[in-house]
């Protein structure tokens, strides 16, 4: 699926990943390829997303993610 990880002041992360773990508000989730429709506002904690085996961390804030259509947006403070 496509990865796009946002700040205020550029772009974190552009390309594909296999599946991404947010700190939701509500507790953490995975989103893997063509997951249902979402819109969440995410916690300060990690993101962790995976592209070929490979796991990367990313600290943030706050902030909030939409998927649909295979495309994961993230805005991150």
């Amino acid at each position: 699926m496509k990865l796009h990880i946002l700040s205020p002041e550029k772009i974190l992360y552009k390309g594909t990943a296999e599946m991404v773990l947010l700190p939701g508000l509500q507790g953490a989730f995975t989103i893997l390829e063509r997951h249902a429709p979402i819109i969440s506002g995410l916690n300060k904690g990690n993101i962790i997303y995976r592209n070929e085996g490979k796991e990367v961390s990313l600290h943030i804030d706050g902030g909030f993610v939409e998927a649909k259509n295979n495309e994961v947006t993230i805005c991150v403070e």
